[in-house]
């Protein structure tokens, strides 16, 4: 009878222990999955800008909109609608792009006088954090030579040099030159022929790239960044983030989140290994990270961190300074990689009427600015259309954009109409038209260096009107 009594409290015990393992296991796994989301995306930033810099830099020599590590190329042309590399293009400036290595010393870059001709150059981090901006708002128009240095970097630099740190040592340069269209290629040519990108240790001497670089040939050029980084299963995503946060280290003020990722080995200088996890646990992981993808890419689709005013989207002046928002910095990665500062480029953007209903060619529209309502900007404004892909439309004219130097003619009380429609609104109003295509399609209002009313919220873009 007594080892009978035994058996049970054995029994017992042992029915005990395991409903206790099966409920931590099941915590586990739960902690598990909030854990991967988080993970994913903190560094989904990283890993879209890594990416993107493989495809940009797959090139033996500078050419079209690539260019090797450590070397800029310079876009000598707008995009025109067989042009679909990259999405909604601009029609107002001219591009100059470079992506740095800042491993082995700072990179100087150097700018010419532009006079008064309006230039930005920005540069991102590897997280996508705007780094300080070289141009007319930020350094004036003047030639200088500006070294931008890496985390670990310590030293003197030359008299004159401004020095401009970035805590990672990736830094994505993007340069815009305003162009007033095409008859002002030449003139911008000239102020980007004067640009340099050079290492420290050649600043003051003769310096040519190299020729002919090396070609990473398992580089996917092909398939746009955004679907790459999409693509990753999970294990693979985690340990790439590992890999490159020893390059581009987070910031101090990630410490206490990333303590949290430790449980499941992500971190600098971690190694994120799935033998150390489960079956159960691997599948909570990937389940963590599909949650991640698809709220990143509801949010952007519902523009959930955006006001929407008379039917446009009005951005976050968040943009380009993420601190510890983490979801945020993702989902602007996600559908504007490359964004600016706000006080340097807002983009309200819309793709309805006054009613609501969807802008489509088969009706016509007009946008109207007040007198004393027109974009309130310190640099220039433009409205370029796309279509539901977000690339130029072919038109009779080749027109994708008006703004401010399109030679737009007033009403007599000093208002503006924009005509947007399919076909010709007549002679005398062709100066205003904005072309559309048949089908559906979208608009961007560009402000560059947009006016504090623009960036407190007190102007307010006019909506479309249809008027058929």
């Amino acid at each position: 009878m007594k080892n009978f009594i035994y058996i049970l409290l054995a029994l017992l015990l042992t029915s005990l222990l395991f409903s206790f393992w099966k409920k931590e296991d099941l915590d586990k796994n739960k902690n598990s999955e909030e854990l991967a989301e988080k993970a994913y995306i903190y560094g989904y930033p990283l890993v879209l800008m890594d990416t993107t810099e493989k495809i940009l830099t797959a090139t033996a020599a500078p050419d079209g909109a690539k260019a090797p590590v450590n070397q800029i190329v310079n876009i000598r042309a707008f995009p025109n609608p067989e042009m679909q590399d990259v999405v909604s293009p601009n029609a107002d400036t001219l591009y100059t792009s470079g992506w740095l290595d800042l491993t082995k010393e700072p990179m100087v870059f150097s700018v010419p006088d532009t006079f008064d001709r309006y230039y930005l150059i920005q540069l991102l981090d590897a997280w996508t954090d705007v780094l300080s901006p070289i141009g007319t708002t930020h350094t004036g128009n003047k030639k200088g030579s500006f070294a931008i240095t890496g985390p670990e970097w310590k030293g003197n630099l030359p008299e004159g040099v401004k020095q401009i740190k970035s805590p990672t040592n990736t830094v994505w340069l993007i340069g815009r030159v305003l162009t007033k269209g095409p008859a002002d290629y030449a003139a911008v040519h000239k102020i980007q022929d004067q640009f340099s990108l050079k290492p420290l240790s050649f600043y003051g001497k003769d310096y040519t790239p190299p020729a002919r670089v090396p070609i990473d040939p398992y580089v996917d050029v092909k398939t746009p960044p955004v679907a790459q980084v999409d693509n990753l299963e999970g294990i693979t995503f985690f340990r790439r983030l590992n890999e490159l946060m020893e390059g581009s280290p987070p910031s101090l003020k990630d410490e206490a989140f990333l303590k949290q990722l430790e449980e499941i080995g992500i971190g600098r200088g971690k190694k994120f290994d799935p033998k150390n996890f489960s079956k159960e646990r691997l599948t909570e992981l990937q389940k963590g990270v599909d949650e991640a993808k698809l709220k990143i890419k509801e949010a952007w689709k519902n523009q959930s961190f955006s006001k929407k005013v008379n039917g446009w989207v009005m951005p976050s002046t968040k943009v380009g300074q993420y601190g510890t928002d983490y979801f945020f910095r993702a989902v602007i990665a996600y559908g504007a990689l490359g964004a600016n500062l706000a006080e340097d480029a807002f983009y309200p953007l819309t793709n309805v009427d006054d009613k609501g209903e969807p802008l489509i060619g088969k009706n016509a529209y007009k946008i109207h600015f007040e007198k004393d309502k027109l974009p309130p900007v310190e640099a220039f404004w433009s409205i370029t259309l796309y279509n539901d892909r977000q690339f130029f439309v072919k038109n009779p004219i080749n027109r994708y954009s008006l703004g401010d130097r399109s030679g737009l003619k007033f009403n007599e009380d000093g208002s503006l109409d924009i005509y947007i429609q399919n076909t010709s609104p007549g002679k005398e109003k062709e100066s205003n038209w904005l072309p559309s295509p048949t089908g559906l399609f979208n608009l961007i209002l560009r402000l560059y260096q947009p006016k504090k009313e623009v960036l407190e919220g007190s102007w307010k873009p006019p909506s479309v009107q249809k008027v058929n």
